[in-house]
């Protein structure tokens, strides 16, 4: 397949968002669950969902189309972003795939994918490594799935990210680092939401010194669920850890009236998290200096 797939199951009559956008973010664990998924989803109205960790003709996962079987069942538009070709769960003649994918119930003008220019060599195949689903060997490479869509008349920017989750925060870090930096590119007052699986805390070092460092050099990010009382994000490990990974930044003229963990959902090993956003009025000298730009 291509490194994007995209489709649309939008009715001709379907509601459009006016001036609030709900957000829902989710680690869906290559969507074991999948109608489990599709039930929380259609239970939690979203205008724009970004969901991690979607399989493509996957064994596992029945060889189903997980974002396309999503994107059908509520009616919305779909880009899937392709990060691992999953050596394992497919063939040289039907191979597998695992990603990202972006849903909205408005279309979207564009997507792409940014792929880190640091990635770790865990997943690449070894000729010492057995080639079962155990050991997880894979083609391709930790990215964000890009995409813009119009609402309230300007075109809004979405990162949906997942982060490395083998290696060190380092690793994280540097793909932290390539990410602020292509959305330091976006206009200062342009509306940009990034989502995903961080795979680390970025309420801690060395994550809030990259948010600070970026925020002087562009508009600044807004973490809605920087209160210090987010509980986990994801269920309790073989370990019995439980860890918050999971989540949500918002930048430019956007305002969060609403922010939830949803931890009674048990459809994946992490738990889905949404927001409610208005724009936020946008000042005339702003304005004109963006014109600049």
């Amino acid at each position: 397949m291509e490194q994007l797939e995209t489709g649309s199951f939008i009715a001709a009559d379907a509601f459009v968002p006016a001036a609030t956008l709900r957000v829902v973010s989710w680690n869906i664990n290559r969507g074991l669950q999948l109608d489990g998924v599709i039930e929380f989803l259609r239970r939690t109205p979203a205008d724009l969902i970004l969901l991690q960790e979607t399989d493509v003709n996957a064994r596992r996962t029945q060889y189903r189309d997980v974002a396309r079987e999503i994107a059908q069942a509520l009616r919305m538009d779909y880009a899937f972003g392709c990060e691992f070709e999953e050596l394992t769960q497919g063939n040289h003649s039907s191979p597998a795939y695992h990603g990202q994918a972006n849903l909205s119930r408005l279309p979207f003008l564009e997507s792409r994918i940014l792929r880190f220019r640091k990635q770790s060599d865990f997943w690449r195949p070894r000729w010492f490594v057995p080639n079962t689903h155990h050991f997880q060997r894979r083609l391709g490479g930790r990215m964000a799935l890009v995409s813009v869509m119009s609402w309230i008349e300007k075109p809004l920017v979405v990162y949906n990210v997942h982060l490395e989750s083998r290696g060190n925060d380092g690793l994280r870090s540097g793909q932290l680092a390539e990410l602020l930096e292509d959305v330091n590119r976006c206009a200062s007052d342009a509306p940009v939401i990034i989502a995903g699986d961080f795979n680390f805390d970025l309420t801690e070092e060395p994550a809030t010194s990259l948010l600070a460092g970026a925020s002087r050099v562009g508009a600044p990010f807004e973490n809605p669920f920087d209160n210090g009382n987010l509980r986990a994000t994801t269920t309790r490990s073989r370990l019995g850890r439980a860890r918050t990974i999971d989540w949500t930044l918002i930048r430019g003229p956007l305002a969060c009236v609403g922010a939830e963990l949803h931890d009674f959902v048990l459809a994946s090993d992490h738990y889905p998290v949404s927001l409610t956003l208005v724009p936020k009025p946008v000042s005339r000298s702003l304005f004109r200096a963006s014109l600049f730009q």
